[in-house]
């Protein structure tokens, strides 16, 4: 005899998740025999905080799909692990000595507690953790692949370096075709040979995909590392708002450009929101255009205009308008500016410059109505009508971006024309597409005005016009252009993967594959040297062979680029991962996650996967195939409100009468809106005393939606919410509170009507002395009705991801066989498994219950038959003289007569025809009965 108590709850949550661990009941082999499932969860970074009940929205969805496809008859892999270096345990570190390995086995800890008592059906056996060693001596092993791989523009491939230094021996650089730095110089196979081993290393950086150079980076002295773009808002860094300034820096990279072209068509291929593949294209930024050359002039003031031999790269997508540039924008960090800069220029210049280095490129390129720059005194030649046009710098042009310049054309582009008033700079006024010659152009040269370049065209034929010219001038090129940069691949940190990399004479090397993993080795302290070096600086005796390691560490998402893999072979001590196996899971099914993470470790983890593939090791060139971005649960906040230069607080509904400050207050010292008095005294020693103007004998808090944090006191821990309620009301409420992709706010005041669902639902199987009460009695008409409408409604949300509907839909069908007294085995067993995705542990003691010795997670789930479905009778609403009246309920295969003859003989239509025959009766079966008096 049970009762579903609070108390039982916990008993059954807790026998079941003891047993499914005992019997190992979610281990996953590589069962060929069945097809195979792969849903994943976005790699959870383990904080000090543990989670709130926003975290595991998305796991519970992926848990409900996993379940759902198991008990459908998949191979399902479902697996958990730790994205474990973070800034967060190494800052921890900093401040208190204590090693973040520490830091981060303890949050970890916390987190598969809380993990494993909501129920998840992961694999545990299949658990990575990105700090441990004979993990990451796999991201250490990709990493040398990167090193020893070019991109070849012919296979559109990367192809292992070997292939391209036997090249060189043969026939030099000429025929080469790859993705490189712009500045790679001719060679034949003679001179190769004979080149140093350092001069040969130089050149092999250019092309190797993992490349050392020297980058204008974000360097955060307060944190002592290297940020990428999107960890520095508003010149300062995101995480503790330190100072960031650009400097130049040695600095490792990744050649992800070479796979810009494969990184946007691979978008089509996927199943991921749109907003996400936007947020991707518009990183990768892909522009067709011209690449063009400004020749520079020696000097204007002097006099001599001669061409200097140099001259100022730009790329345009808009050539047609190249008559109407009066002047260059040169980034302040162009390695021309210093060359170029007159005496007189000199001051204003450097002095730009240091302080444009330390704004962020972000920060740049947001403040489009900012204007400011300097005249560096230089001029260049427009190559089109040979005129001359003055240099300046500006912060609003990246160094990165493109070739660091552009040609500003005032009379088109609206920050152009917005430095052109600020400095009163020439406008000219460009008419677009056909009749481009106007009286301005005049003055051009015959040559151009002959040539028809232009005349009467439309924008794009006028483009292209444009790009025939300057190449047939041999002025510059056609080109396609990527906004995209190679991304910084290194941290001035400790807590990250060691490079396996050494150095020889300055020459990096890399280690030999039987001695990885390069561990970490123990430091005194976790901050920078002395002298600047990072805090692998301190380490002792530290080498390779007698040679010094690389001191950077690998970044936050190096782990991250290639983890799911892993997981399909998590204890493989040969590779990385086995063929046999990566061709069984191939890609990921189904990844939950943030959209947050876009162009970081999503457009990283397809940059990889594609690195991966062109050599060889796995056959996805995509590694998730579908992607749902799960909404966030966001937090109530609480309010009292603060009488001004008093301690005396007013009930919200008084507030206007007052000079009051809104104060955010615990959300558990609240219940239905009312603040607990003396509870909030003793939360604040300041507030002991304090006082409170009430309505109605109660303190009523404000409330607002806001994000979920520590600092609004508004986090709900779920450990409170499984303990109160259990982790089935836990799991069905977050799908039950709206669509998953969408954001809604936690309301505990709405868990209750879940839990008692489940009650309702426990009390189907048992008597009203508790017993266990199963009818095999055949079910009625009805009763199989509803089943089965339930089990299409769950098959079809499971399958479109609509879980909160599936809640209501299972709500709807309890309420009906409670009224019904339905305990008939035939209803009930079929629906416990349906309901065993959504609650687990309920389901499985249900199913102990009904008398079976396995696991509910060897049943299979029981499709919908249509035959119970179809409607054999229809309830028509009668409307007498347009109005609805009464319904009236006949056979779907009645004939009309016989309806008409029903109808008009019924009361209702009697009393309103007053003993007069209708003048019609229009029947549409199915729908409706219209009768006109």
């Amino acid at each position: 005899m049970a009762d579903y108590s609070k108390e039982e709850i916990k008993r059954i949550e807790q026998k079941w998740q003891e047993k499914w661990a005992t019997d190992g009941a979610y281990k996953v082999v590589n069962d060929t025999s069945k097809p195979k499932y792969y849903a994943l969860d976005m790699f959870p970074y383990p904080s000090g905080a543990g989670l709130h009940v926003g975290h595991p929205l998305g796991y519970i969805a992926s848990d409900i799909v996993s379940r759902y496809k198991r008990i459908k008859g998949f191979n399902v892999l479902h697996p958990m692990g730790f994205d474990a270096f973070g800034l967060p345990a190494e800052q921890y570190a900093i401040q208190t000595g204590q090693h973040p390995r520490l830091t981060t086995e303890k949050n970890i800890e916390t987190y598969k507690r809380q993990l494993k008592q909501i129920g998840f059906s992961y694999d545990w056996d299949r658990e990575v953790q990105t700090s441990d060693p004979q993990y990451y001596r796999w991201t250490q092993w990709i990493f040398m692949q990167l090193f020893n791989s070019w991109y070849n523009k012919n296979t559109d491939s990367a192809e292992p370096i070997s292939k391209l230094t036997l090249e060189f021996e043969k026939n030099g650089n000429a025929h080469i075709n790859a993705v490189v730095d712009e500045a790679v110089a001719a060679f034949t196979g003679m001179e190769w040979k004979a080149k140093s081993e350092a001069d040969k290393e130089a050149v092999l950086q250019q092309y190797r995909i993992a490349y050392l150079s020297e980058t204008m980076v974000n360097w955060c002295a307060a944190l002592g590392t290297v940020l990428s773009n999107d960890e520095v808002k508003d010149g300062v860094s995101e995480r503790g708002g330190y100072p960031v300034e650009r400097i130049k820096m040695m600095q490792w990279s990744m050649r992800i450009t070479a796979y810009a072209e494969r990184l946007l068509k691979g978008l089509d291929t996927i199943d991921w929101p749109e907003a996400v593949k936007e947020m991707q294209r518009n990183w990768i930024g892909k522009s067709m255009g011209c690449e063009l050359t400004f020749p520079i002039v020696k000097g204007q003031e002097s006099g001599d205009k001669s061409e200097a031999s140099e001259g100022i790269k730009v790329f345009t997508t808009r050539i047609d308008t190249v008559f109407g540039v009066t002047f260059l924008v040169l980034a302040p960090e162009h390695e021309l500016v210093d060359k170029i800069t007159t005496a007189e220029q000199r001051a204003k210049v450097d002095e730009y410059v240091s302080v444009a280095k330390n704004r962020s490129e972000r920060e740049r390129m947001s403040e489009v109505k900012r204007v400011s720059g300097a005249f560096t005194g230089a001029y260049a030649k427009n190559p089109f009508n040979n005129e001359l046009i003055p240099i300046w710098i500006a912060d609003y042009v990246l160094a990165g971006y493109g070739t660091g310049a552009v040609m500003a054309v005032p009379g088109h582009d609206e920050r152009d024309h917005r430095f052109a008033k600020h400095y009163n700079l020439p406008i000219v006024q460009v008419v677009e597409g056909p009749d481009v010659i106007e009286e301005a152009f005049v003055s051009w040269e015959a040559k151009i005005i002959n040539s028809g370049f232009m005349n009467g065209m439309v924008v794009d034929d006028a483009i292209q016009a444009g790009i025939d010219k300057v190449e047939e001038w041999k002025i510059g090129k056609g080109k396609i252009n990527y906004r995209m940069r190679d991304a910084i691949f290194g941290r001035q940190r400790y807590w990250g993967e060691p490079f396996p990399v050494y150095f020889v004479n300055g020459l990096p090397k890399l280690v030999d594959d039987k001695d990885l993993p390069v561990t970490l080795p123990d430091i005194d302290q976790y901050k920078p040297t002395e002298t600047g070096e990072p805090p692998l600086g301190r380490a002792k005796d530290w080498n390779y062979k007698g040679h010094s390691y690389e001191l950077t560490t690998m970044p936050g998402w190096a782990g991250s680029s290639w983890y799911w893999f892993r997981y399909m072979d998590p204890k493989n001590e040969n590779q990385f991962v086995s063929k046999e196996a990566q061709q069984y899971w191939k890609a990921v099914d189904l990844y939950i996650g943030g959209s947050e993470h876009a162009t970081g470790h999503l457009l990283y983890s397809r940059f990889w996967c594609k690195v991966l593939k062109d050599l060889g090791h796995v056959d996805s060139e995509e590694p998730f195939l579908k992607m749902i971005n799960q909404g966030h649960i966001q937090g109530v906040s609480k309010f009292v409100y603060r009488i001004n230069g008093t301690k005396q607080f007013v009930s919200a509904g008084l507030r206007k009468q007052y000079e009051v400050t809104p104060l955010n207050v615990d959300i558990n010292m609240v219940e239905n809106d009312a603040l607990d008095i003396e509870a909030f005294k003793n939360w604040r020693e300041d507030f002991a005393d304090a006082t409170f103007i009430l309505e109605d004998g109660r303190y009523i808090c404000g409330s607002e939606v806001e994000k979920m944090s520590k600092s609004k006191y508004n986090v709900v821990n779920p450990d409170d919410i499984v303990s109160a309620y259990g982790a089935d009301t836990l799991r069905m409420y977050e799908m039950f509170l709206g669509p998953l992709e969408l954001s809604k706010p936690w309301a505990t005041n709405g868990i209750d009507g879940v839990y008692k669902f489940l009650r309702k639902f426990w009390n189907l199987f048992h008597d009203a002395n508790g017993n266990v009460a199963i009818s095999n009695d055949e079910p009625t008409k009805e009763e199989y009705k509803v089943l089965h409408k339930t089990l299409k409604k769950i098959e079809e949300d499971i399958e479109t991801f609509s879980f909160n509907t599936s809640v209501s839909e299972f709500m709807i069908c309890c309420n009906f066989l409670t009224s019904a007294k339905c305990n008939k085995r035939a209803i009930l067993e079929p629906l416990v498994i349906a309901l065993s995705p959504f609650a687990p542990h309920i389901a499985e003691e249900l199913w102990s219950k009904l008398g079976h010795s396995t696991s509910i997670l060897t049943s299979k789930f029981v499709s919908f038959d249509p035959s119970f479905l179809i409607e054999n009778s229809f309830e028509y609403p009668i409307s007498i003289n347009g109005k609805v009246r009464a319904k009236m309920n006949f056979a779907l295969d009645m004939p009309k007569e016989d309806i008409e003859k029903l109808v008009i003989a019924s009361e209702i239509v009697q009393k309103w025809a007053e003993g007069k025959p209708p003048k019609k009766v229009i029947i549409v079966p199915g729908k409706i009965v219209n009768v006109v008096l």
